[in-house]
């Protein structure tokens, strides 16, 4: 599927759309100073059977919250390693995330770009006031969690974008390559003794057509999970022809990457058709007790209705953990998303709304400006969390 292009922050910054992501579930978020007391903070998230739990009382956790935008785009453009660099105040990290608690969420997803994170293709890229450096991206990924898990905040870590080779620019390819490993090595090394962290292996595997609509990759079930196959080596932000492709890289492969590096937390495997096909998800999991599967909910998208909710979605929460990664609509305020909550709700599924950011023009924009003053779809999104929106 073609997707629309975002329109930009106020720098001009084209955000990619239908990175889409959900919110709401049920369950109350877990908050608190974890230093002070063991029963507060951000929960550790284990899977136990079918549902998530928190390792620390097996009580039952229900990621409800945000997606957390610009981490996948700013230290590609130039601009900053993320929005945050533009923030005023003196620790922009508490602030961002102590308003996200407030709107009720206990969860969050930090779409993260992996040449910035390795240093790759010349990212991050720096401008004539700052130098910008893999090191320096990490580090800032690294308070951002830390402030998100001391305001009670859950955190996914999301492969979601490269930066263009021939350009300051990102995009989101079909499927992970060869130096995703690298990346998946790094960051499970790195996070591996934090158990308020899990991580969404790559954000949206997808199919390719070509700008006459031909199709020139079809992503097939056997390589999502094994790999072997040539995806097109331009991002979904750039016309191809699909003559050019490098090597998939399959989610078994990057599980038992995570897992070599000594990571045990639970790890999110979105399905074919940019996360929306779950129907042979079950099939083709690799092997790994720590698995949840991650869905994109859209109106837009072929399972948007509640007879592919019920055929697939319900079947697959019966087996394995389903969060919604993302969750959005062309018309947020249409209807849809309260109509997926209240179905998600009743069969245990959580959901992550997309997305906190103030995109300029962009309906599923969670902001209007800076800092957390919300938009109409805020405001909804907040009252579905019962939490409270506003600066």
């Amino acid at each position: 599927m073609v997707r629309p292009a975002r329109r930009a922050l106020r720098w001009l910054v084209p955000a990619v759309v239908l990175l889409l992501v959900g919110a709401a579930a049920v369950a109350v978020a877990l908050r608190g100073d974890p230093d002070a007391d063991p029963a507060s903070g951000a929960a550790h998230v284990r899977v136990d059977g079918n549902r998530l739990v928190d390792a620390r009382s097996d009580r039952t956790f229900v990621p409800q919250g945000v997606n957390w935008s610009s981490f996948e785009y700013a230290c590609a453009q130039g601009w900053g390693y993320s929005a945050l660099d533009s923030m005023l105040g003196e620790d922009p990290y508490t602030a961002e995330a102590t308003a996200i608690a407030r709107w009720g969420a206990n969860t969050v997803r930090l779409p993260l770009n992996q040449d910035c994170w390795l240093g790759t293709r010349g990212a991050p890229v720096s401008d004539e006031h700052e130098e910008r450096t893999p090191q320096g991206y990490r580090a800032e990924v690294r308070r951002f969690v830390d402030a998100l898990n001391r305001a009670g905040l859950v955190v996914v870590l999301d492969l979601h974008s490269r930066k263009r080779m021939t350009a300051p620019e990102f995009g989101n390819l079909a499927m992970p390559d060869p130096e995703s490993l690298a990346f998946w090595t790094s960051v499970a090394t790195a996070y591996r003794d934090v158990p308020t962290v899990m991580f969404d292996a790559f954000n949206e595997p997808y199919s390719r057509y070509d700008s006459a609509d031909r199709l020139v990759f079809d992503l097939s079930w056997p390589c999502w999970r094994d790999g072997g196959c040539g995806a097109p080596v331009e991002d979904d932000r750039t016309a191809t022809d699909g003559r050019v492709t490098y090597p998939v890289q399959g989610m078994a492969r990057v599980v038992s990457t995570i897992r070599a590096a000594g990571a045990d937390q639970p790890v999110l495997l979105g399905g074919l058709d940019y996360a929306n096909d779950l129907g042979h998800w079950l099939e083709f999991a690799p092997d790994d007790d720590q698995l949840v599967a991650s869905f994109h909910a859209y109106d837009f998208k072929a399972c948007s209705d509640r007879s592919c909710w019920d055929a697939v979605l319900a079947p697959l929460a019966d087996s394995v953990p389903v969060l919604t990664g993302e969750l959005g609509a062309e018309e947020p305020l249409d209807g849809f998303v309260e109509d997926y909550l209240a179905w998600a709700g009743d069969h245990g599924i959580g959901s992550l709304f997309w997305v906190w950011a103030e995109h300029t023009g962009d309906p599923m924009s969670l902001l209007a400006e800076a800092p957390a003053v919300p938009t109409e779809w805020g405001r909804l999104a907040a009252t579905l969390m019962g939490g409270t929106a506003g600066s």
